[in-house]
């Protein structure tokens, strides 16, 4: 099993190794990929060192699969010429997620559709997956009709900048700027880029790759995605309305049975999911769980994950897992 990591040194692909020690992920070659300016460097991985090594060199090594963590552009450019040579590329960027040939998977929800065809697979927005494992389990049951969602999100989903850009304006340093306004002691109601209905992509992200992961356009989503100066993962407020009636505490019990689920929901010991809770852990935590009063057979929901372990690097790595349990490599 050759396994290469494209884009190792950037903060995704720092948390991939992290989780691949963590799960130990058997490999007989790991191969790290980053930039022509980091090609070269040293990283350590559970007492063994790896050299930086650049995309030619890799391909020519024929990995098995390329988990690939750097950027849109790279993916388009060289997803499909390792895919060419026989290896499973798993992208977490957002290049190939609406590509209609391509499977964007979430493994709890939906990675038995994957067959050894699948030569490029999607990884879904970090934003997007914490919210719709918590919602196939209750689209089972109950058939959702429409969500609006609220999204409390990391910096750390913008990247390394967007965190030093907070630690600058903590200490007063007029540094490089990832946001357009301050991000300390305020919420930018701007993740990503506008599109031409005044919605970001990354709210357009939610509506889209939902209904897809899902298969089911009959469902109607409306998002606000926010970013504020948090580093522990991203929150969600997720409004549900269903077709057929529910029964909260049958809700929680869902839940509480969804694999990759951890329900934290007490509120009379103030006991709900926080990004500080869900910091470096790989479960999506839901709480808050209560009826929507003003409105027919609606639910509200919290939902909270690490937005760099489940929303990015566990996920591809459970798809990989799940790729070499089944033989589909």
């Amino acid at each position: 099993m050759k396994l290469a990591i494209i884009g190792a040194t950037g903060m995704v692909g720092n948390v991939m190794l992290e989780v691949l020690a963590e799960r130990n992920f058997s490999f007989t070659e790991l191969l790290l990929v980053a930039s022509e300016r980091s090609v070269g460097k040293k990283i350590f991985l559970k007492g063994k060192e790896y050299t930086i090594i650049d995309l030619e060199r890799a391909i020519s090594k024929k990995p098995n699969i390329a988990i690939f963590s750097a950027g849109g552009n790279t993916s388009l450019e060289w997803a499909p010429k390792f895919a060419a040579i026989g290896t499973v590329v798993i992208d977490n960027s957002s290049a190939w997620r609406m590509d209609a040939t391509k499977k964007l998977v979430v493994p709890e929800i939906n990675a038995s559709q994957l067959t050894k065809e699948d030569k490029i697979i999607a990884n879904p927005n970090c934003s997007t997956i914490q919210m719709v494992l918590a919602l196939h389990p209750l689209h089972k049951k109950y058939r959702i009709k429409r969500v609006v969602v609220s999204t409390y999100q990391s910096i750390t989903g913008t990247g390394v900048k967007a965190v030093q850009q907070l630690e600058d304006e903590i200490k007063g340093i007029d540094g490089d700027k990832a946001y357009p306004h301050p991000i300390h002691q305020n919420a930018l109601p701007h993740c990503d880029d506008f599109e031409e209905n005044d919605y970001t992509k990354e709210e357009m992200k939610l509506v889209r790759e939902t209904q897809k992961i899902l298969n089911d356009k009959s469902i109607t989503l409306t998002a606000t995605a926010v970013r504020i100066p948090v580093v522990g993962g991203h929150s969600e407020s997720v409004n549900i309305e269903f077709i057929k009636e529910f029964d909260i505490a049958e809700v929680k019990q869902l839940l509480e049975q969804t694999e990759g689920i951890k329900v934290v929901d007490n509120p009379a010991t103030n006991q709900y999911p926080m990004p500080l809770t869900a910091k470096g852990k790989d479960d999506v935590f839901v709480g808050r769980i209560r009826r929507d009063e003003s409105q027919p057979k609606s639910l509200n929901l919290w939902i909270v994950s690490d937005n760099l372990r489940k929303g990015a690097a566990t996920n591809a790595i459970q798809i990989a897992e799940y790729l070499v349990a089944k033989n589909k490599i």
